[in-house]
């Protein structure tokens, strides 16, 4: 009974504890905002993958004023992420075809500012 326990206890550790470093998406800044990119699942895998960008302050304030779209592919058209709320999270699933990049487009909404971030993949199974 005992050793099951310790096995349980080992098993919800584990399963809250900060996904491998390896996979983690570099963040990027464009003027004085932060975007950092979260995938479920993590690694991302070919196939369908789901992409949070979180858009913030240096000082951590949520910005709200942007689109943002995804593409996995430099050819492929742009998917306009959905804002979640006024969190400064904007969600997207794209089909992944393993590709070395996820490409970000941001757009500042009423100044008409433009750019284009390319956070690089690493897929499971790649290290």
């Amino acid at each position: 009974m005992r050793s099951l326990f310790a096995v349980l206890i080992a098993v919800l550790i584990s399963a809250c504890s900060d996904p491998d470093p390896r996979y983690q998406i570099t963040p990027q800044k464009w003027n004085d905002v932060v975007i950092e990119i979260q995938s479920r699942p993590i690694p991302v895998r070919p196939g369908m993958n789901e992409f949070l960008v979180l858009a913030t302050l240096e000082r951590g304030k949520p910005v709200r004023d942007l689109i943002i779209s995804l593409r996995a592919e430099a050819g492929d058209n742009w998917q306009q992420a959905i804002q979640d709320g006024h969190s400064g999270v904007y969600r997207r699933a794209l089909r992944l075809s393993g590709g070395p990049f996820l490409y970000v487009q941001l757009q500042k909404k009423k100044a008409g500012e433009e750019v284009v971030l390319e956070f690089p993949l690493v897929y499971d199974g790649d290290l």
